[in-house]
């Protein structure tokens, strides 16, 4: 059957953003290395992102976008620290487990 085109519907597009979200959740929970760490937060700031311009193009407002720009200049700044702190960690430490950084606490 040639020539049939399913449209993608906003549906789709939250079903992307919640999965997204989902995996940035399971990685933050399950795993310990604080580069898999940074990265599942990345993950799951664009789940949201994607459900924010979803909305926004469904109901035909800019907002959304704008503040997903914004969103997507945040993330850009929180890995920009994140890997120097991560860095300045492992020059101490010689590791990147987040279960043996004790030099963050008092």
């Amino acid at each position: 059957m040639e020539g049939i085109l399913y449209p993608i519907t906003t549906a789709h597009y939250l079903v992307l953003g919640a999965a997204l979200f989902l995996i940035g959740t399971l990685g933050v929970l399950v795993r310990r290395n604080l580069v898999v760490l940074l990265m599942s937060i990345e993950l799951m700031m664009n789940g949201v992102n994607v459900n924010l311009i979803a909305f926004s193009h469904l109901w035909g407002d800019v907002q959304g976008q704008i503040f997903g720009i914004f969103i997507i200049a945040i993330a850009v700044a929180e890995a920009a620290i994140g890997l120097g702190i991560l860095i300045a960690l492992f020059r101490n430490k010689m590791s990147v487990q987040a279960d043996e950084m004790e030099i963050l606490k008092w």
